[in-house]
């Protein structure tokens, strides 16, 4: 795994759990804005989306560079629209970019000609 690509899953992966966490919290000011006086959604609204815009934004560089399959790309799409679905992409995420690491260490060595 060259650097970019390493550096489009990282950038994918960072902002997967903020993406999830303001979800979830948009979940929660809509809920109390429709029981009590408290509006935070405007504000909720706008954070969840900028997020939400820099996850699809990073989604489509990390789809590009890794040259997922297309059920790949379409997981972590949907993985993004789901309430705590940037939890599990965050991990999967974690996991795929450390067995690109170990992969490319060990090409580099020699060790394996994968």
């Amino acid at each position: 795994m060259d650097m970019k690509t390493a550096s489009a899953l990282r950038r994918l992966r960072l902002v997967s759990a903020p993406e999830a966490v303001s979800f979830l919290l948009l979940l929660v000011c809509s809920v109390l804005k429709r029981t009590t006086e408290f509006n935070a959604v405007p504000v909720m609204g706008a954070v969840h989306g900028l997020l939400f815009v820099l996850y699809v934004l990073f989604w489509a560089d990390a789809w590009n560079r890794t040259k997922w399959s297309f059920g790949t790309a379409a997981l972590y799409f949907v993985l993004s629209v789901l309430p705590a679905g940037g939890f599990f992409a965050e991990r999967r995420l974690r996991r795929e970019a450390e067995a690109g690491v170990i992969a490319a260490r060990a090409r580099k060595e020699g060790t394996v000609n994968a």
